[in-house]
């Protein structure tokens, strides 16, 4: 996830800090930071040019597969011998 991604969640729970909270913004800030960056390091997410990548990939695989099945739905519709 992009360094602005975290930067926007870290600033919106910080929004949501009610106002007697606020006076330790700066160290809440630096740790939601970390903390956000550590948590969403640990999933197992790509970066949206790897997701379409990879949709190119399969439909072009999903593309080939429809032509090998009509291409073997016609070879068995073949009279035997052809």
């Amino acid at each position: 996830m992009e360094s602005m991604r975290i930067d926007d969640l870290a600033r919106r729970l910080l929004e949501r800090l009610p106002p007697a909270m606020r006076a330790v913004r700066d160290d809440l800030e630096s740790n939601f930071r970390a903390v956000l960056r550590e948590r969403l390091s640990k999933l197992d997410l790509v970066t949206r040019d790897e997701f379409e990548a990879q949709t190119r990939v399969l439909e072009r695989t999903r593309a080939r597969l429809e032509a090998l099945e009509a291409k073997l739905a016609a070879l068995e519709g073949a009279p035997p011998g052809s």
